[in-house]
């Protein structure tokens, strides 16, 4: 027996054989082209159509965060600077399979230098590229193997275009050598309740066929398993599949403390789920949906339905709305169009909307309306807050607008380290626990090659709720989780002994953490969280909070 440590998503434990993912096709070779240059742009610009068209029907069929993303990859595989750079090697005498090899290859290396946003998309131009060219070859696109049985998909990554369109009757669970707790792929692990461990660097050395156990509560994925073990696994899973189906409660400590349990939204098509799965309001709903796939703001009316739309589903709920929250990784033209070296340190978040005020108050204006519409209760918040004049800023103008509860989402060092004099003017805080991460370890959330920083166990991190906790306590103001952290079960717990009130996530990671938080007391709770911050790394804070949760 071996095991092999990585990153867990959730709770779930499955079994099974493995199957790897095939490793990319080998690159097309740079021998001239045996037909005219006309004759090859015809044929690159068939199989690029045709893998645009197939991306958007992937993405359209997965729905929810996936056709975002594949959506965005369906744009850049008809780039026209891309289709530029292929049409010059073209004309070179190069075929089309070595064209679009190159030409991608080279625009991904410039994206890649980059970071950020932009610097995540090199890796899914890999991804474009491949399916292009296997396109051009007629032969099947790369993707998930199909050994005609239940497996477990052991993979260097997934492309966002795989993991959309998993057959769960098929993939078991999940192990990726790379990755983090919030790249892609966990992120959609997360969205289709996949048992998944991400960055298990170990598992380069699984092989097709043999029978491991992947236990994504303790991170662990276990080789050669004795029938002991497996059956302890196959009864955890059975336990854990009857919780799940027993009746939903409002989330709680064991001692009665309740813990509102929220769901972080895209859109208002996701309402519907969330509160089958659970949800007793919305902890972040995202209006960025409205403004990324268009090339100039919506109107106060377009906004106004959208936000109706998505109030009426919660009937006496709270509802978090963030307003627009643009820049870094999700630039606009209409907002800023001014080139930044470093743009996640640049005009995003609440900077964008005071340089583009009509826009913000035109939203203000749309939630207002929809809130008077409507019988949710409304609360509002801004993105990416650093200052109190910041916050004295937007709460004004918010009241000005008829928003009664306006807060900040705390997303950097500095609106942490002042969440005391914040909180005297805001009305809330909620916590991003993925740009805090990011900003507080100086980390790249996008960037695989820093993704072991991004961590929100960390030490650093914890000690930085901690202050928005204890400032939430003395001012008597709420404090929520918005970020990824709060979809771990172990460390919802240690966010709640931080001082969190209430914690907002996917909504399949729901049941998890209401299961988790009804096994401690707030008393204890506060307890493992201590234990946590104690450590010096993220992966010996995760380790002390096991301990603490199980004594």
């Amino acid at each position: 027996m071996t095991e092999l440590r990585g990153v867990g998503i959730g709770l779930g434990v499955a079994q099974g054989p493995v199957a790897r993912m095939a490793e990319p096709a080998p690159a097309p070779s740079d021998a001239p082209s045996e037909i005219s240059a006309d004759e090859e742009k015809a044929r690159v610009t068939d199989a690029v159509a045709a893998v645009a068209r197939e991306l958007e029907a992937r993405g359209a069929q997965a729905g929810g965060a996936a056709q975002e993303v594949l959506e965005a990859q369906a744009m850049m595989a008809e780039d026209p600077t891309l289709a530029d750079e292929i049409g010059t090697r073209l004309a070179q005498g190069k075929t089309g399979e070595f064209a679009v090899f190159d030409a991608f290859a080279s625009f991904r290396d410039q994206l890649a230098a980059m970071g950020g946003y932009l610097g995540e998309r090199a890796a899914d131009l890999d991804d474009v590229a491949q399916r292009v060219i296997a396109r051009l070859r007629g032969v099947a696109a790369p993707g998930v193997p199909d050994p005609g049985h239940p497996f477990v998909l052991v993979a260097k990554d997934l492309a966002p275009a795989d993991t959309a369109l998993l057959d769960l009757t098929k993939v078991l669970a999940l192990v990726t050598t790379e990755g983090g707790p919030t790249s892609h792929t966990a992120i959609l692990a997360r969205e289709k309740s996949i048992v998944a461990i991400v960055g298990a660097t170990s598992a380069t050395a699984l092989r097709d066929g043999e029978t491991v156990i992947v236990d994504a509560a303790a991170g662990v994925v276990t080789t050669d398993p004795t029938a002991d073990e497996l059956e302890r696994a196959q009864n955890r899973a059975d336990a854990r599949a009857s919780a799940a189906s027993a009746p939903i409660t409002d989330g709680a400590l064991a001692d009665g403390t309740s813990i509102p349990l929220l769901a972080n939204l895209g859109n208002p098509e996701g309402a519907a789920d969330a509160v089958a799965l659970g949800a007793e309001g919305v902890g972040l709903f995202r209006t960025e949906f409205l403004f990324l796939s268009s090339n100039q703001a919506p109107t106060v009316e377009q906004q106004r339905e959208a936000y109706t739309k998505l109030l009426a589903a919660f009937p006496g709920k709270k509802v978090v709305v963030r307003v627009l929250d643009a820049g870094a990784d999700k630039p606009l033209a209409f907002l800023n169009d001014a080139h930044e070296e470093n743009p996640a340190l640049g005009l995003r978040g609440i900077r964008a909307l005071r340089a583009s005020e009509d826009i913000l108050r035109e939203q203000l204006t749309a939630l207002a309306e929809a809130d008077a519409a409507t019988d949710a209760d409304l609360w509002v918040m801004a993105p990416m807050v650093a200052t109190v004049e910041e916050t004295n800023y937007f709460t004004a103008l918010a009241r000005d607008y008829g928003i009664k509860t306006a807060g900040v989402m705390v997303e950097v060092p500095s609106s942490a380290l002042l969440a005391d004099r914040i909180l005297v003017d805001a009305d809330f805080a909620s916590i991003g626990t993925n740009d805090l991460t990011q900003y507080t370890l100086a980390a790249d959330r996008l960037l695989g090659s820093v993704a072991s920083f991004q961590d929100p166990w960390h030490p650093a991190v914890l000690r930085l709720i901690r202050e928005v906790g204890d400032a939430g306590r003395a001012n008597g103001k709420p404090v929520g989780i918005c970020g990824e952290a709060a979809a771990d079960p172990l460390l919802a717990v240690v966010l709640v002994g931080l001082g969190a009130t209430s914690l907002s996530m996917a909504p399949t990671a729901l049941a998890d953490v209401r299961a988790t938080l009804l096994q401690h007391t707030i008393a204890e709770a506060r307890d493992i969280a201590t234990a946590a911050l104690a450590a010096n790394s993220a992966a010996s804070a995760r380790s002390a909070a096991q301990q603490a949760a199980t004594r």
